[in-house]
C-alpha cells in the first residue's frame, strides 16, 4: 500500500471457492445492503454468434448460417469477420458469389462487438459509504433475482471514484482447508497453517524436484523443468519464480539461475542500484523495485514513481518523454552521471511492463509454500482433498490418481460399507467415494450412507437389497455398482451378479413392498413377508471384462491394468514410459531414437495448419503415461491401428519441447 497514491487500489481478495457467498453475505450485513452491490458485465457479440444470430433474425436456414459462422476461424480472441475475409479463401469465396452469404455476413460485420447480453461479474463488488441509488443505477441481476447488480460496468464505477474489490474463490485454499481438516480428523493434529516454519527442508526439497503437482502455481511442466534448475532454498526463491514464470520475464529466469550459482556474474549499471536489486541477484522483477529507484535515485515521491509505473505501462508517448526527463534530471541532480542515469532509464519501459507486484507474488509464494508444505508431510491426506475438488474432471482424476500411484499412495476401489460421498483418507490410502461411480447420483448415495449410519454396515447383498428402499437403486445405479466393484468386499461376483440383475432387482421390490404393507399393517392393513433371494450359478467376469467396466464407470483401471500381462515380453529394447520422462541429463530437446509400448487409452484428431489430419495419442503401460504426436505422414501409413485399448510398440524419439515429454511417432505396430 502506497500512502500518496492518487486513485484507490484495484483491491482482490481470494478466498476459499465454497465460501465465497458467505464473504458476501458478511459484506452486505456489515455495510448495509444499499451499500453493497455486484458488477454487471456485458457479453458482446462476436464474429460467430453475430453470423448465427443475425442469421436467425433474417429468416435464414440454421445449416447455412453454420457453414458460415463455422468457416471463421476458431481463436482467441475471436477473429473479427473482417479479418476472416481476409485469410479465409472458402468464406472469401461465399462473400463474392453468394448474395445471402453477403448480406448476412454485412449483418455480421455491423452487429459485432455490440452488447449481446448483461450478466453477473464472476468477482466484482463495490462497495459505498452511502446509499448506491446516489451514485449509480442498479438494478436486479438477469440470472437470479435475489442479486442486486450496479447497471454501470467495472471501469464506469471506478471512474466514479467507488470502491470496486474482486471477492475470488480460490481452489487452491479450499484445497489447503480440506487437508487441514483431515489431518484433524485422522491424527488429531491441529496445524496452523499461518504459523508453519518457512525453511520446512521436505517442502523445498519437494520443491527442488519438480515434485510439484497440485502445488498452486508450479504445476506446469516448464515451471517445474526451471525449479530443478533453480533448487529453490528459501522463500525469496519461491516469490522470484511466482513473479517471472509469465510471457516476457520468463526470459530472464536462466540469468536469474546463473547468478544465484555464481555461474554469471551479479552486474549492477550504478553501484546506488545494489540495494534495491541484491536480493534478486541484479535482476530487476518487481514494480516495488522500479519505483524505489524512482524514489531513492531520481528524488521522486512515492505518487510520482507510482504515475511513472502508470505512464510506462500505458505507453503514451508525450507522458513517457516528460517522464523520461524528468528521471534523468533527477538522477544527474542527485549525483549520478548522464551516462548511468540513461542506462538506468532503458530498464524501466520492460520493467513497467513486465513487473510484477511483489506484494502479490509474496502472497501466492505463501500459498504455493503452504500447499507443498502439506503435499511434503500428509500427502495421503493432500491427494485426497486434491481429487475432491476435482469434481467430475475425468482426465484431471486420472492424472491425480497416477501422480499418488508414482508416490507409493495406493488407491482403493468403492467399497459399499467403505466409501463416502467423496473420496477419503483410509489407513494410509486413497479410497474412492461413491459419487465417482458413473450413473450413481447423490440420493442414492446418501440413501446407502445414512442407511449404513443407522443400521451398521451391510452383511451381503441380500441385506443391502432389504434396506435400501430409495427408489433412484434402479437397474442402471445397481449395474454400474457391481461392475465398479463396490459390492466385492460382500463376497459378490461381479459376472454371477450382473446374470442374475433381474433377480436382485426383483427382491428389492419385494422388499419394498414389505416396508410399505408392514407400514400399513399399523393402520389395520396385513403384514408381508419377504421371499429368499435365489442366484444361478453363472461364470465369473472375465479379466479384460472387470478392467473395461472400471475403465468405464470411474475412468481408471483400479484393480489392475491391460498392459500387465505384456510386463517384460519386448526386452530392453523397449523402453517404459516411466523411463521415457528421466529429463535428459545433457539438456538436449530431443532423445534417441527407441521403442515404448502401452496401451491406447485416448486418440484425439486435429487438422495442422495445411489441413492435413494428425493425431495426438495417450498411450499407458503400468509405470506411467505419455502422449503420442502422430503427425501426417506416420498417420497416412498407420491409419488403421490407432483404436483405444488396444496395445501398440511405437518407434520414435521423446521430444522435450516446452518441457513435457511427448513421443514422436515415426512407426507402429499392434501387438
Amino acid at each position: 500500500m502506497n500512502p500518496d497514491r492518487i486513485q484507490v487500489p484495484d483491491i482482490d481478495v481470494d478466498f476459499t471457492d465454497t465460501r465465497r457467498d458467505e464473504v458476501l453475505a458478511y459484506v452486505r450485513e456489515k455495510y448495509g445492503m444499499d451499500r453493497v452491490a455486484q458488477i454487471i458485465t456485458f457479453g458482446t457479440m462476436l464474429s460467430r454468434a453475430a453470423i448465427r444470430d443475425a442469421g436467425r433474425a433474417m429468416g435464414l436456414s440454421y445449416g447455412f448460417c453454420d457453414q458460415i459462422a463455422k468457416l471463421i476461424p476458431f481463436t482467441a480472441p475471436a477473429t473479427p469477420l473482417k479479418k476472416a475475409l481476409e485469410i479465409v479463401p472458402e468464406l472469401k469465396g461465399l462473400y463474392d458469389t453468394n448474395p445471402d452469404a453477403k448480406h448476412l455476413i454485412d449483418a455480421g460485420i455491423r452487429l459485432e462487438g455490440t452488447v449481446r447480453h448483461a450478466s453477473v461479474h464472476a468477482c466484482g463488488v463495490v462497495v459505498s459509504a452511502e446509499p448506491l441509488t446516489e451514485y449509480l443505477p442498479l438494478q436486479k441481476a438477469p440470472q437470479g433475482e435475489k442479486t442486486v447488480i450496479s447497471r454501470f460496468e467495472m471501469h464506469s464505477v471506478e471512474d466514479l471514484g467507488l470502491l470496486k474489490m474482486d471477492f475470488l474463490g480460490l481452489k487452491n485454499l479450499t484445497i489447503i482447508e480440506k487437508t487441514l481438516k483431515l489431518v484433524k480428523n485422522i491424527h488429531g493434529t491441529s496445524i496452523d497453517i499461518d504459523r508453519i516454519p518457512l525453511n520446512d527442508e521436505k517442502a523445498f526439497e519437494l520443491f527442488q524436484h519438480g515434485e510439484t503437482t497440485g502445488v498452486f502455481q508450479f504445476e506446469s511442466s516448464g515451471m517445474r523443468r526451471y525449479l530443478k534448475e533453480l533448487k529453490p532454498s528459501e522463500l525469496e526463491d519461491i516469490i522470484a519464480m511466482v513473479s517471472l514464470y509469465r510471457p516476457g520475464p520468463m526470459e530472464l529466469i536462466p540469468s536469474y539461475i546463473a547468478r544465484k550459482f555464481g555461474k554469471e556474474e551479479v552486474t549492477y549499471i550504478h553501484p546506488r542500484l545494489e540495494p534495491i536489486l541484491k536480493k534478486t541477484y541484479g535482476v530487476g522483477i518487481y514494480q516495488e523495485q522500479m519505483m524505489r529507484i524512482a524514489r531513492d535515485l531520481a528524488g521522486f515521491s512515492l505518487a510520482e514513481a507510482d504515475t511513472l509505473r502508470k505512464a510506462i505501462g500505458k505507453k503514451i508517448k508525450e507522458l513517457l518523454d516528460e517522464q523520461k526527463g524528468k528521471l534523468i534530471r533527477g538522477m544527474t541532480e542527485n549525483g549520478i552521471d548522464e551516462k548511468s542515469a540513461d542506462a538506468i532509464w532503458e530498464l524501466f519501459p520492460p520493467f513497467a511492463r513486465y513487473g510484477f507486484n511483489r506484494s502479490h507474488a509474496a502472497c501466492y509464494a505463501m500459498i504455493s509454500y503452504q500447499t507443498a508444505y502439506l503435499k511434503a508431510h500428509y500427502p495421503v491426506e493432500f491427494m485426497t482433498s486434491l481429487l475432491n475438488i476435482s469434481g467430475t474432471e475425468v482426465e484431471r482424476i486420472n492424472f491425480l490418481i497416477n501422480e499418488a500411484k508414482r508416490l507409493g499412495i495406493k488407491v482403493l476401489p468403492p467399497d459399499i460399507n467403505q466409501s463416502f460421498q467423496d473420496f477419503t483418507a483410509d489407513d494410509g490410502k486413497v479410497r474412492f467415494g461413491l459419487m465417482a461411480v458413473k450413473n450413481v447420483g447423490a440420493n442414492i448415495v446418501n440413501a446407502i450412507i445414512d442407511e449404513r449410519a443407522r443400521g451398521g454396515s451391510f452383511q451381503g447383498i441380500k441385506d443391502f437389497l432389504t434396506r435400501i428402499k430409495h427408489r433412484d437403486l434402479n437397474k442402471k445405479s445397481l449395474e454400474s455398482l457391481i461392475k465398479c466393484g463396490a459390492f466385492d468386499s460382500l463376497g459378490v461376483e461381479r459376472g454371477q451378479a450382473l446374470e442374475n440383475i433381474e433377480e436382485l432387482l426383483k427382491f428389492n421390490q419385494a422388499a419394498k413392498k414389505m416396508a410399505s404393507s408392514n407400514q400399513s399393517s399399523l393402520f389395520g392393513g396385513g403384514s408381508a413377508t419377504l421371499t429368499s433371494l435365489r442366484m444361478r450359478p453363472s461364470k465369473p467376469a472375465s479379466r479384460s471384462a472387470t478392467l473395461t467396466w472400471e475403465k468405464e464407470l470411474l475412468g481408471f483401471y483400479l484393480t489392475d491394468h491391460p498392459f500387465s500381462p505384456y510386463v517384460g515380453r519386448f526386452g530392453n529394447g523397449v523402453k517404459s514410459l516411466k523411463e521415457l520422462h528421466r529429463s535428459p541429463e545433457n539438456g538436449t530437446e530431443f532423445g534417441p531414437r527407441t521403442k515404448t509400448a502401452g496401451v491406447v487409452s485416448n486418440v484425439h484428431k486435429i487438422l495442422t495448419k495445411k489441413g492435413d489430419p494428425m493425431l495426438f495419442v495417450l498411450i499407458e503401460d503400468t509405470t506411467s503415461s505419455i502422449e503420442l504426436l502422430v503427425f501426417p505422414g506416420t498417420l497416412q501409413k498407420t491409419q488403421a491401428i490407432w483404436e483405444e485399448g488396444r496395445v501398440v510398440i511405437a518407434s520414435g524419439r521423446t521430444s522435450w519441447k516446452g518441457g513435457d515429454p511427448k513421443f514422436i511417432c515415426e512407426d507402429v505396430k499392434r501387438v
